[in-house]
């Protein structure tokens, strides 16, 4: 059983690895390992942008929050496909457009650029809470690799976060943005595949339509997506979807994808295959969710492993190993393309930028795979110490790059009235009040997502800061 398993991984992984080969030469230098020398096609931009976006948690964590806390946690879903649909609409045309003007490879470049900050301030307070936050988010995907390699292979967890770092860092390190964008498009069309294929070849076993709707009416599941109209009801499904959805706005990792695309006016294809392949994924991750709570009658142990555990009782072992690569799958897209952006961030913003103005292309090439390497060893560390669960690290992280970088962006591209200062103090509200809010809502039990007090007072900061000091640019100017 074993040896089946594995074979059907291996085979995964070799034609992974053949993509990264194919791809090495197209890598020449820094702009091309960044961003693809903005090459993409609409359909590589579409599937890269959304596949890089679900993480384990599509397979792990989100069905398992419509498992634990009932259908009205769907309306996760509902707020990411609608800010995400915001996303293209509002950043993607005229994120393409700026960064080509700027000339600008990554989010701080750009900011910099936009606000005319020659301190460098922006891109260091940029580059520490991406540092911050994807390190964390990272290890995120390194926790569910060494719970799926565990459930899997029966290995150690500890050896399976240590193996899942080993799987990404290879292409990432030999193949850039190009290649992760090929790959993204392959695995993003597989587990697309896998993960509506998975609950309705299962739904059979728990009868059908009528034995799942019949199990969800007896436990009130399907009724408790709207309870009752009462204020704090549709209070808190409001913050159910803007406590995801607001984040869209400020994730680099997904942004960067947009600068990637080939020309803007292809933008609007990219939306509506990437918002159909968002809409089918989130909703077949629901059904995963609503079909574990009909098999699970008596529970389960660990709700994060309701997809594999339905997968090990229902297929035989090369089948389950071929369909868990789609957990694989997941992870390393959203995994490599964050590990890449922070690797990016400190090329250009720490190395280039306050070390080494004059660097070369090649050296910066260097530099960047390097940062790849720091990244993981960092992100292993979190993992290793297995702190909280895949859905708890992916909503801190999302929420604290969301409330340091959605706000500013948002104004860069639509406002003419902000400048540097209000930057640097909107990067530093939004990420700090991110890091800390979880605190606040523990201690005074709150319950509010930290993006909603954190992008808002991000927002506002950048406002004001920049209204109070007007005179003070003028003048130095």
């Amino acid at each position: 059983m074993f040896l089946y398993e594995l074979s059907a991984v291996i085979l995964y992984f070799i034609l992974l690895l053949a993509i990264g080969v194919l791809s090495y030469k197209r890598h020449l230098s820094a702009a091309d390992f960044i961003i693809g020398n903005r090459s993409l096609s609409y359909w590589l931009t579409a599937l890269a942008a959304h596949a890089s976006d679900m993480s384990s948690w599509l397979f792990m964590g989100y069905p398992a929050a419509i498992f634990m806390g009932g259908f009205i946690n769907a309306w996760v879903a509902v707020g990411l496909i609608l800010f995400m649909f915001l996303n293209w609409q509002l950043i993607a045309p005229k994120i393409r457009v700026a960064t080509e003007q700027y000339n600008s490879l990554t989010f701080s470049s750009f900011f910099e650029s936009r606000l005319a900050d020659s301190s460098g301030l922006i891109r260091i307070f940029t580059a520490i809470m991406s540092l911050l936050f994807y390190t964390i988010y990272i290890s995120a995907a390194l926790v569910g690799l060494g719970i799926l390699l565990e459930t899997l292979f029966d290995i150690n967890y500890y050896l399976g976060v240590f193996l899942g770092a080993l799987v990404v860092i290879p292409y990432v390190f030999i193949g850039g943005f190009l290649t992760l964008a090929w790959i993204d498009l392959f695995q993003g069309m597989f587990l697309l595949c896998v993960i509506i294929f998975v609950p309705l070849y299962l739904m059979p076993q728990i009868g059908g339509w009528d034995g799942l709707l019949k199990t969800l009416h007896g436990k009130s599941i399907l009724s408790s997506l709207i309870p009752n109209f009462a204020p704090k009801t549709l209070w808190n499904i409001f913050l159910i979807i803007t406590g995801w959805g607001l984040g869209y706005f400020g994730q680099p990792h997904i942004i960067t994808k947009f600068m990637g695309i080939r020309n803007a006016y292809e933008i609007p294809k990219s939306k509506w295959i990437g918002m159909t392949w968002m809409t089918l994924a989130l909703a077949a991750a629901t059904l995963v969710g609503l079909v574990g709570t009909a098999y699970f009658t008596q529970g389960i142990q660990d709700p994060e492993h309701i997809f594999i555990e339905l997968v090990k009782d229902h297929f035989p072992p090369f089948l389950v190993g071929l369909i868990l690569c789609a957990i694989l799958a997941a992870t390393i897209n959203a995994m490599s393309s964050q590990v890449l952006v922070v690797s990016s961030s400190l090329t250009e913003d720490f190395y280039k930028k306050i070390f080494h103005k004059d660097a070369s292309s090649k050296e910066l090439l260097i530099v960047s795979r390097l940062g790849v390497i720091f990244i993981t060893v960092l992100a292993f560390c979190i993992a290793y110490a297995k702190i909280s669960t895949i859905y708890s690290l992916i909503l801190y992280a999302w929420s604290g790059l969301g409330s340091s970088f959605g706000p500013l962006l948002l104004l860069s591209l639509y406002s003419r009235k902000i400048n540097k200062y209000g930057a640097w103090v909107g990067i530093l509200t939004g990420g700090i009040l991110a890091a800390i809010w979880p605190y606040f809502n523990t201690r005074l039990s709150l319950e509010i997502p930290t993006l909603i007090p954190a992008f808002t007072l991000s927002f506002l900061s950048i406002i004001i800061v920049s209204y109070l000091t007007k005179k003070k640019l003028a003048n130095y100017n």
